[in-house]
C-alpha cells in the first residue's frame, strides 16, 4: 500500500516573554520533531511580531513558519504537543496540496468551455 504524502505549512507563536534561550530551546525542539517525521523541510523565523490583539495579557510572539511534506497523521500530534507545550502561544498547519490538485482539475475543465464558446461564436 502506497503512503500518502501531503504538503503542510505550520505557523507557530512562542511567548516572547521567555528568555532569549528559553524560546530557542522550544523552536529547536520543534524543528527537530518535525526534521523526525517530515521531509523537505523549510524553516522561516520571522522573529519578535506584535500580536493583533494581548493574549493572557502578553502582547508579542517569536513567529515561526515551516513548509514540510508527511503523512496526514503527524500534523494532529503535532498540534497535540503544541497544545499541552507551555510558552506556545497559538499555532496553525494548514494543507497546501489538496488546495493546489483541486485548482489545477478545475483549470484545465476551464479551458476547455471557452474553446468550445469560442468554436460556437465563429460558425
Amino acid at each position: 500500500m502506497e503512503k500518502k504524502i501531503c504538503s503542510y505549512e505550520t505557523l507557530f507563536a512562542v511567548n516572547a516573554t521567555l528568555a532569549e534561550d528559553e524560546v530557542k530551546a522550544l523552536v529547536e525542539k520543534f524543528v527537530a520533531l518535525i526534521n523526525e517525521n517530515a521531509s523537505d523541510v523549510n524553516v522561516n523565523e520571522w522573529g519578535k511580531r506584535r500580536f493583533a490583539y494581548p493574549i493572557n495579557y502578553v502582547t508579542e510572539g517569536y513567529y515561526v513558519l515551516v513548509d514540510y511534506k508527511s503523512e496526514p497523521s503527524f500534523p494532529i500530534e503535532l498540534d497535540r504537543v503544541f497544545g499541552i507545550t507551555e510558552g506556545v502561544m497559538r499555532y496553525m498547519t494548514t494543507t497546501k496540496c489538496e488546495k493546489a490538485a483541486k485548482s489545477e482539475a478545475a483549470a484545465p475543465a476551464v479551458a476547455e468551455e471557452t474553446v468550445e464558446v469560442a468554436e460556437a461564436t465563429e460558425a
